[in-house]
């Protein structure tokens, strides 16, 4: 097998020598070279062709968006950003990852030590998963996919909207999201998001949105016009108390690997919900989803999963495929038509 050869960019000398040794444990990524801004970054791009860049936002002579911004209009490269854990850095990690980043990782701080080796294992991952993204492929679907107008989304009380995804999942959420009015049923929506993003992620989703998107809390009511996003280190179920929906979280031993788990919610939708439940499964790496939405499905549930030209990473739903758990498969441009459609029929059904 190949090696994935990666660039590191980072100001600080001391984070590119733990980036470089945590990178190459494994023997299956080479660090081809390292740089402290971009203007170093641009050069060597263009001679190490590195498969992945890892890169910092906060960088002298050139600031790290700008540059990415640069990179992905001129030479679309996968890019894992490098984040500090600040609310600022959220914000800023959150518009890497809407101007084309694949995914990001939290600078390891001072008080890291003892969890750095569970840092490496994650990089590791995300570098793998990046090498794999197809960003090229990604900025030609944007441009060849029409997006379906969506006017009304209207479904029969008890109704429920139920979104996985990991890699890739902050722009596809904010596409399919972006797309559903405000009269559609509550939405349960699980990222793949460290603690300390998922707050600014439905905030900025809240921005951008019809609906009025927050991040889930404990025995939350489940409202319609309203989207709930799973907190980062916390699983979201879905559970009816009082006859009425409410968010559940918890925090149990992570499921396919994560936590919150995609599977743990859809897996929550199906028994609570059934057939009144709307699903999707949008990119992502591993198999995480795949199992709750086939639950879904069996209990009579509309599930749709990304198609593979317009996932960045397609893991996740080509598992949920090929396991049998969505009916159809469709452009992320489409998603939000084909979730509606499927709750007008439950309203023309009821």
């Amino acid at each position: 097998m190949m090696s994935i050869k990666v660039l590191v960019v980072d100001d600080s000398a001391l984070i590119r020598e733990v980036l470089g040794r945590m990178l190459t444990r494994d023997g299956d990524i080479t660090v081809v070279g390292t740089a402290v801004d971009p203007i170093e970054a641009r050069e060597k791009i263009k001679t190490l062709d590195p498969d992945v860049v890892t890169l910092d936002i906060e960088m002298p002579n050139m600031n790290g968006l700008a540059f990415l911004e640069k990179l992905m209009r001129l030479r679309p490269t996968p890019v894992v950003m490098v984040s500090t854990l600040t609310k600022r850095g959220a914000s800023e990690t959150l518009l890497a990852l809407e101007l084309g980043a694949v995914d990001f990782v939290a600078k390891p701080s001072a008080e890291f030590a003892g969890g750095l080796d569970a840092f490496g294992a994650g990089l590791r991952d995300k570098i793998r998963a990046a090498a794999k993204s197809d960003v090229r492929g990604r900025s030609a679907s944007r441009a060849e996919a029409p997006k379906v107008p969506v006017r009304s989304a209207a479904a029969p009380e008890g109704s429920l909207i139920a979104i996985g995804a990991s890699t890739g999942g902050v722009e596809a959420i904010r596409t399919v999201l972006g797309s559903l009015p405000a009269d559609c049923p509550p939405v349960v929506i699980a990222q793949h998001m460290p603690p300390g993003f998922t707050g600014r992620f439905a905030a900025r989703l809240d921005e951008l949105c019809a609906l009025k998107v927050m991040e889930a809390e404990d025995r939350m009511p489940l409202l319609a016009g309203h989207a709930y996003v799973a907190r980062g280190d916390y699983h979201l179920r879905v559970e009816r108390s009082s006859g009425q929906l409410k968010c559940r979280l918890g925090q149990e031993a992570p499921e396919s690997g994560h936590r919150p788990s995609v599977d743990v919610m859809f897996e929550s939708v199906a028994k609570t919900v059934g057939p009144m439940a709307v699903g999707a499964i949008l990119t992502g790496m591993g198999r995480d989803g795949a199992r709750g939405l086939k639950l879904m499905r069996d209990a009579g549930a509309y599930t749709v999963g990304q198609s593979q030209a317009s996932a960045l990473v397609y893991g996740m739903p080509r598992v949920a495929f090929e396991e049998g758990a969505v009916i159809e498969q469709a452009p992320v441009e489409q998603i939000a038509s084909r979730l509606a459609n499927a709750l007008v029929r439950l309203k023309s059904a009821a």
